[in-house]
């Protein structure tokens, strides 16, 4: 004999139970991790070498000498939130609450040695021959056997982690906003070779891909790890970009003449 099938009446009260329960699961599992979140962290921020994909061995071999990026943010974009640094350590994010309380201020190590760093395994990858440099720009320009200089400036680098309120049930959302203000310099000239902005956003769970629902499991544990994608993406972003690629290929180095 088939089982019964339940009236539609008390199916549909079967799956809103069922959704309320775990609508109620979700709320205490966020709150629970509001309640062990300690005020502050300082969060490790990396390159993902090889993340963005497309743009690798794909420049000549030339020397590119990659300078200590200046750190140049406005923090127009971080909600008026304080953005002093913490014992040498800059301000790079926030955990917002339910209300938008703040419930965690995060930090970071310096930014500029680590994006500098970053920039150089970007020009590695891209088949150039990258070195990091602590010189000035003119001292840069001065120097023989470099192809390139590039200089930098870090215009945004922070990361928001609130209650996302697309859904009946609290669920973490976590943005993470990167740019980089860049200028490329062929030595002895201190006229730009070429200039751009590169930028990226990221977010964790990743947008909505068209399919109407979204991925509402997070990838990432730290908000450290989303800024660090999103600054991964902002960095490769300088040597993926097709009009730079063309003006390095089509550029022709010419040997410095004899002495004689």
């Amino acid at each position: 004999m088939q089982p019964r099938a339940l009236p539609a009446r008390l199916l549909a009260a079967a799956l809103a139970a069922a959704a309320a329960a775990l609508t109620a699961c979700a709320t205490r599992a966020v709150q629970q991790e509001i309640a062990n979140t300690p005020p502050t962290s300082i969060e490790t921020l990396s390159y993902f070498p090889f993340l963005v994909k497309g743009y690798q061995n794909s420049y000549p071999r030339k020397r590119i000498l990659v300078l200590m990026p200046v750190e140049a943010r406005d923090f127009k974009d971080a909600a008026g939130q304080s953005h002093d640094p913490q014992d040498g350590n800059p301000a790079t994010g926030i955990v917002l609450g339910p209300s938008g309380e703040v419930v965690q201020r995060i930090y970071s190590s310096p930014l500029a040695a680590m994006v500098q760093q970053a920039i150089v395994q970007s020009a590695d990858e891209a088949g150039m021959v990258a070195t990091a440099s602590s010189a000035t720009l003119e001292a840069a320009l001065e120097q023989t056997g470099e192809d390139y200089v590039l200089a930098s400036k870090i215009t945004r680098c922070w990361v928001n982690k609130h209650v996302s309120t697309s859904s009946a049930a609290q669920s973490w959302l976590t943005t993470a906003d990167a740019a980089l203000d860049v200028t490329i310099y062929k030595p002895p000239f201190n006229v730009p070779f070429w200039q751009g902005v590169s930028s990226a956003t990221y977010s964790d769970p990743p947008a909505d891909n068209g399919s109407g629902t979204g991925d509402q499991v997070p990838i990432y544990e730290h908000p450290g790890e989303v800024l660090s994608v999103a600054m991964t993406r902002a960095v490769a972003g300088i040597f993926k970009r097709e009009a730079l690629h063309a003006l390095v290929l089509q550029d022709t180095i010419r040997p410095p003449a004899a002495a004689n």
